[in-house]
């Protein structure tokens, strides 16, 4: 392209300057040379195309008010990915509008449905990067009772009802495999993905027997079998004579086969692990905090968190290709299962209805304070900080969390001092409030613009590229508290005048 651009200016005087007879010479050994079609280099010669275009500009539909209510709602989700987060944004707008929690414009609340999963996982690319941290995963039977109970594979799942669970157990030991310390009961439902975990203080078949009566009792749906890994905690006469005596069918995995019980390994992971951590867990105090966050994670993790699952899975050769189905949470497979009688779907439409995403969030964040007191000290803590602070509160904490890391405390890491002091002169300092009287007046003028203002005024103190970047970050900020003010500012007012209609009321009411 430069070698053309070259001939384009050394031909071109030439070929303007020439006759007739000389122009088309000119004009068929340019087209020889360049490969341009006779009318385009004709045009290219005499000047009439430009060889730089112009940069053609997009209009910004996702702006900085959508970037900051994407964050709340990220948050709210308890930082969930882009392609569940698409599926989450019409539960969670709804159900915290319901609650008093946001206030959106019609405007905003429309491009926030609009927008797709890349767009979502593009604009908190930079927000998860600084706020996620590492996280990592852990890695004698009686063989004639084992060799009585059926096994249970990977691909015998198909076309499966709602009530047939996978069970595991997920140790709270620290990395330490000694004394007694607290365990997980976790149990899946295969075809829906409605996950329950019970707090046990020790690993222990009777226990586990009134774990399995405990989540029998509070599930929506029946229950209709279990299938375990070759654990002797379920592999026993207990367990299995409990199943039978219920007319529960019961199946094992086979032996160092972790796949053949996908469903509940995965949650594991993405429920246990993430709500709990690493920590070592004992004693009775620890069991009851770790079942108080089970029974808050219950109704946030099954009602408000979509999941995949497989739809279909083709190897050819050594390459698999999964397909997945569209990202649901197990509240609305088990409503569209049409396996629940009129009476149960009622009462579990009516308890979605019932819950705040965001409530439940805060008291989850209360406990697990609680749980990382427990495994900092091994004792019981005071009483956590967080649980102190009101709804309101906590919601406007969404729109900055990420800036303070790992949100969750048994996750958290120790950070370093916030460097608070200003190491140069701000070369804004006097002129700042002229810069923000041209944003208020026009507020899609960029950046650059207000550059050559500033330097057009003060040429002796501002240059066109020196300070552009120190101003595109304060422009940026001054943006960014402008859309938490269109977020949270109609939310506020909305407030205030129910105060006053209260207040109007109550005295009203104290002249009668």
């Amino acid at each position: 392209m430069a070698t053309r651009k070259e001939l384009i200016e050394g031909v071109g005087k030439r070929y303007r300057t020439s006759n007739r007879q000389q122009k088309q010479q000119i004009l068929e050994e340019f087209t020889r040379v360049t490969g341009y079609h006779r009318k385009h280099a004709i045009r290219v010669l005499n000047g009439e195309v430009t060889t730089s275009p112009q940069k053609r500009k997009r209009d910004r539909i996702y702006d900085e008010a959508v970037h900051q209510a994407l964050i709340i709602l990220w948050e709210a989700a308890d930082r969930i990915c882009g392609k569940r987060l698409k599926a989450a944004l019409p539960l969670m707008i709804v159900a915290m509008e319901r609650h008093g929690h946001l206030a959106l414009d019609p405007d905003l609340r429309q491009r926030l449905l609009a927008i797709s999963a890349a767009t979502i996982d593009r604009l908190l690319k930079a927000t998860r990067g600084e706020a996620v941290g590492q996280r990592r995963r852990r890695g004698g039977i009686n063989t004639a009772l084992r060799r009585s109970i059926p096994i249970r594979t990977f691909a015998d799942w198909k076309d499966v009802k709602p009530g047939f669970f996978e069970i595991d157990f997920v140790e709270h030991c620290g990395g330490i495999a000694e004394g007694t310390f607290v365990h997980s009961l976790v149990l899946t439902d295969v075809a829906s993905g409605w996950t329950e975990c019970v707090a046990l203080p020790a690993r222990e078949q009777l226990l586990v027997i009134e774990g399995f009566a405990k989540v029998c009792a509070e599930l929506p749906f029946p229950t209709h079998g279990f299938n375990s890994d070759n654990d002797s905690a379920f592999i026993n006469d207990t367990v299995v004579d409990f199943c039978r005596a219920k007319g529960l069918q019961f199946t094992r995995s086979r032996a160092y086969r972790k796949n053949d019980q996908a469903w509940v390994e995965q949650k594991n992971g993405s429920v246990v692990r993430r709500l709990v951590g690493y920590g070592r867990l004992q004693g009775r105090a620890a069991t009851l905090a770790l079942a108080r966050l089970y029974s808050l994670s219950r109704l946030y993790v099954n009602f408000f968190q979509p999941s995949f699952k497989l739809k279909s899975k083709t190897r050819e050769d050594s390459h698999v290709t999964k397909r997945y189905l569209a990202p649901m949470t197990p509240c609305e497979r088990l409503l569209d299962s049409g396996c629940l009688d009129e009476a149960s779907t009622t009462k579990l439409r009516q308890q979605f209805l019932s819950l705040d995403p965001v409530g439940l969030l805060q008291e989850i964040r209360a406990v697990q304070e609680v749980l990382a007191g427990f495994v900092s000290t091994g004792s019981a803590p005071c009483q956590a900080s967080g649980s102190n602070h009101d709804i309101d509160t906590f919601v406007h904490s969404l729109a900055t969390a990420w800036k303070s890391g790992e949100a969750r405390p048994t996750h958290r890491r120790k950070v370093s001092a916030h460097h608070w002091w200003r190491s140069r002169a701000d070369p804004f300092e006097h002129t700042w409030p002229t810069v923000e009287q041209w944003l208020e007046n026009e507020a899609g003028v960029s950046t650059k613009e207000l550059m050559h203002r500033l330097a057009a005024m003060m040429p002796d103190v501002y240059s066109t590229t020196a300070q552009l970047r120190t101003l595109q970050r304060r422009v940026k900020a001054w943006r960014s508290e402008r859309a938490k003010q269109l977020i949270f500012g109609v939310l506020h007012e909305a407030q205030l005048g129910a105060n006053a209609r209260t207040t109007a009321r109550i005295e009203i009411g104290s002249e009668r």
